[in-house]
């Protein structure tokens, strides 16, 4: 085998698997392509000791830390396709090389799917944020507007509200609400808005203006934003892996998924899409693979 552990995906979660797997003296290659979820964000937060920093320059610090562990190689290449073997993998990257693999590690994360309307993607990550953990804090207490649909919109409203009071629902349509759900609205002084919207406007990444099919203008400064999310890479699909009713990959207790060998960690693999949280899951399933394939080398059970 060319490698004992290939990791696709040079995120939060694809570096902590590899630190831990480097230190553990593992040949390890991390194949990443590039774009991580995080990017337009101004910082990302809830790290210990990197709180504020940006996204970009966290990721390069991980790789620069991974430099002392000569075992760990990295490589800005997309993995195109992973074949089982009797034994392990082949793994096929876009500059058309074949390698082969005990283990294969998929940390290649989600992407958003940001709604049809002008202006989105300007303020995305900056004004119009999708986690209030994440950036509430540098919206607190300015005129903010939920954009979301169902039972979840009611539930985004009403927790956004420890950041800021001056909250508005929109769902660009029919809200699709109960009465118990109307009535939460109601009791916290949540209005609700209906109507589609046209356009978000504002400059320099910052929200001023929804502007509403009907020609109606609301001044907000913020927007919390729902958006479904779907797997990044089309390696999950072609391998077969099962996924759970929220699109993530499904993995067992050490972040294997229903194909043996292959593990999952980070964004693609859970519904709590946090930093602190993929550094976790990227750490825990280095440690677990770690643990296989000392195992298969022993002939011990160690779990």
């Amino acid at each position: 085998m060319d490698y004992e552990v290939i990791i696709v995906g040079g995120g939060s979660a694809g570096l902590s698997a590899a630190l831990v797997l480097g230190r553990s003296r593992r040949k390890v290659l991390v194949c990443d392509a590039g774009n991580p979820r995080n990017t337009p964000a101004a910082a990302a937060h809830n790290l210990l000791s990197r709180d504020g920093i940006a996204p970009l320059e966290l990721l390069r610090l991980g790789r620069e830390q991974l430099t002392p562990y000569t075992s760990v190689e990295y490589r800005q290449n997309m993995v195109q396709e992973i074949t089982p073997l009797e034994q392990g993998f082949k793994v096929r990257l876009d500059d058309l090389s074949e390698i082969t693999t005990k283990k294969v590690l998929l940390a290649t994360g989600m992407v958003d799917e940001l709604p049809d309307i002008p202006g989105v993607q300007q303020f995305w990550g900056k004004s119009v944020i999708h986690c209030p953990y994440c950036h509430g804090w540098e919206v607190q207490d300015l005129p903010l507007a939920v954009y979301a649909h169902g039972s979840v919109a009611v539930a985004a409203s009403l927790m956004i509200l420890q950041w800021t009071k001056d909250v508005v629902l929109c769902t660009g349509g029919p809200a699709d609400l109960n009465d118990e759900e109307h009535q939460h609205l109601e009791r916290a002084g949540i209005p609700l808005y209906e109507e589609p919207i046209t356009a978000l406007e504002g400059s320099d990444g910052r929200l001023e203006r929804i502007v509403f099919k009907n020609g109606d203008v609301l001044t907000r400064k913020a927007m919390l934003l729902h958006a479904h999310m779907h797997q990044r890479s089309n390696l999950v699909e072609q391998l077969g892996c099962e996924l759970t009713e929220h699109g993530s990959i499904k993995v067992d207790e050490i972040g294997q998924t229903s194909i043996p060998g292959i593990f999952a960690a980070g964004d693609a693999a859970t519904h709590f899409t946090i930093l602190a949280h993929a550094v976790s899951q990227g750490t825990l399933v280095g440690m677990f693979i770690n643990t296989i394939l000392q195992s298969e080398a022993t002939g011990y059970r160690f779990m």
